[in-house]
């Protein structure tokens, strides 16, 4: 049996849900496979994803730092991440030491990380082959907000990962040493039944608008409550279980619900920060985004660009939706300007899955 250690980054859902898409498929298209998933932040939500699965197994670690909002913001506090990123490099060297003996201790044959940057470093110096996935690496997303000299580390460990697949939006080098591949989105699989329940609980006689406002588990946003975009004729809206705003036309995600996709998939339109796990699950739907642009945020950016390319978003800045109301004409010209090729941005988990069981199978000589 094939171990396989799967580091998820700490920041937010995003990564932690498109990673249970990946292991799911992993696990039903391979019998001989084994997977410890290494995180903290969303590890109940990941126990609760994976809880059927009798071959993976979880360890407690704090895979990076991610972002630092400023307070009741969705801009980056650029001076205390600096902080926070100061304080994680004078750990570097002991994470780095801390894996290696994980590693040989669990016999793990492969490593995955999305996107994490030490776990590169240590399967390397023990000649373990790794896979880096994402459409970004933390290298390239503090361009701008952390000094290049102090992002080195990342770069040097990025370097080091065997094999990188590089997600729909990323402007990434190709950092795998013996090859990058290209792929469009994946997301957790829907259950129409589960839709249609959805949609009959949102919207029973049809004739409302329901749109799914999520701005991430990570935001607290204190001003909300106060947007008008809730007056808007004939909608109903769908927010995730930290956001509160008690209005009779708000439904807040049960927050033991896990599988959120199924809200997605039932809106008519999806609002969101540009953060890949709710695009994704979007786009793979198939449904419009109205997406809140966020200059200074250089993965945004990328995504941003990606989709606007595609034809697959309309953009809106905070200041305009604080102003922001859903009428007829806004609906009118959303349906009529949004097109979706079913092609590339249908769900390329299986792709995904089926490329990382080939790697697995056929490279996993020893680096």
């Amino acid at each position: 049996m094939k171990t396989i250690a799967y580091y998820i980054s700490d920041y937010g859902f995003g990564h932690a849900a498109r990673s249970v898409a990946l292991i799911r498929h992993l696990l039903a298209m391979e019998e001989d496979l084994r997977v410890i998933i290494c995180h903290s932040f969303a590890l109940h939500f990941l126990r609760e994803s994976l809880k059927d699965e009798n071959r993976v197994a979880f360890c407690t670690i704090e895979t990076d730092i991610g972002y630092m909002l400023q307070k009741d913001s969705i801009e980056p506090d650029v001076e205390k991440l600096n902080v926070e990123y100061e304080k994680y490099l004078k750990k570097w060297n002991f994470l780095i030491e801390q894996e290696r003996d994980f590693l040989q201790t669990n016999k793990v044959d492969f490593v995955i990380s999305d996107i994490s940057a030490f776990p590169f470093e240590a399967a390397y110096t023990l000649g373990i082959p790794s896979l880096g996935i994402s459409n970004f690496t933390w290298h390239t997303a503090y361009q701008g907000l952390i000094a290049d000299s102090l992002r080195e580390p990342l770069k040097e460990a990025y370097e080091k990962m065997t094999y990188f697949f590089s997600l729909a939006g990323s402007k990434e080098p190709n950092w795998g040493m013996k090859g990058t591949k290209q792929f469009g989105f994946f997301a957790r699989n829907v259950d129409s039944n589960e839709v249609n329940r959805i949609r009959q609980l949102m919207n029973p006689n049809g004739e409302q608008f329901v749109v799914f406002f999520g701005l991430g588990m990570k935001i607290d946003v204190g001003q909300l409550e106060r947007l008008p975009i809730w007056d808007s004729p004939n909608c109903m809206f769908i927010v995730s279980s930290n956001v509160q705003v008690k209005r009779p036309n708000v439904f807040a995600i049960p927050k033991d619900y896990l599988e959120s996709q199924h809200y997605i998939a039932a809106a008519d339109l999806v609002i969101s920060k540009p953060g890949w796990g709710i695009v994704s699950e979007a786009v793979c739907n198939r449904k419009p985004l109205l997406i809140l642009d966020r200059q200074t945020m250089k993965e945004d950016q990328n995504t941003i660009s990606f989709l606007k390319a595609n034809h697959l978003c309309k953009t809106i800045t905070w200041d305009e939706l604080c102003q922001f109301v859903i009428n007829e004409e806004f609906i009118d010209e959303l349906q009529s300007q949004h097109t979706h090729d079913g092609g590339f941005f249908g769900n390329q988990t299986d792709i995904i899955s089926k490329e990382i069981l080939r790697v697995l199978r056929t490279k996993n000589e020893r680096i």
